[in-house]
């Protein structure tokens, strides 16, 4: 019987590239996806739409409306950038980041795996192409690790060890397009832009746009994903 896994699914590229991973070592997956009051909520719809054709056993939604604090972009009357060059996008935080939205995410995730007996969390940070969110640098994702098994039933019991997988934390976006591929996931599905227009496409100028295009072009790929600029 396959160890089961809680999987964190935003419908993005990077989340549904991790939940074909997660399947392909062999773990039952568990989806678990937000609705945290995002302006691109198209991504939780892209999420419910695919879970099960990703492979996902189970897949459920959280509200946990982080409008209530602001602070970002993502969730409060604020412009997301657009049009930066990848030196800008390195330099400092963006206004993009919700506050400690990974760390809440992960917290959740914990909840569940604890109640499925399960020993495994995905996640779908990266280190590499990302927009410099500091809860998605390795030594975030380590001290998580550390906290999950002290701060849990099940790792006080040290039956296991609870373990964060964070399989692409190391790789460039062109890196984790291609794993994708190889796994059979159709980015098609998938939805990455912060300020999608009101019909859902995507912007194709915000940082994650950017990146997306990117790391499609330097994997030697056309992006599947229509944008609102073609």
């Amino acid at each position: 019987m396959p160890s089961k896994a809680v999987v964190l699914f935003s419908g993005g590229l990077d989340s549904s590239t991790v939940v074909a991973i997660a399947l392909k070592e062999g773990f039952e997956v568990h989806a678990l996806s937000f609705d945290y009051g995002q302006r691109h909520k198209i991504e939780l719809e892209r999420a419910c739409q695919t879970a099960s054709l990703l492979g996902a056993t189970q897949h459920k939604v959280i509200c946990a409306d982080l409008r209530q604090f602001g602070g970002s972009a993502l969730t409060d009357s604020i412009d997301v950038p657009k049009g930066r060059e990848e030196k800008e996008m390195a330099e400092g935080i963006p206004i993009t980041y919700v506050p400690a939205r990974n760390t809440i995410f992960l917290s959740f995730a914990l909840a569940y795996a604890e109640v499925l007996s399960a020993y495994d969390i995905f996640v779908g940070v990266n280190a590499v192409d990302y927009s410099g969110y500091p809860d998605c640098r390795p030594e975030f994702i380590s001290a998580f690790e550390d906290l999950a098994n002290l701060a849990t039933k099940a790792g006080l019991a040290g039956n296991k060890r609870i373990r964060i997988h964070a399989p692409l934390i190391h790789w460039s976006k062109s890196q984790i397009i291609q794993k994708g591929v190889e796994l059979g996931v159709d980015y098609g599905l998938t939805h990455s832009c912060y300020a999608p227009t009101d019909s859902g496409l995507a912007c194709g100028a915000c940082d994650s746009c950017i990146l997306r295009l990117k790391g499609f072009k330097d994997a030697g790929l056309k992006d599947p994903v229509a944008y609102a600029s073609e």
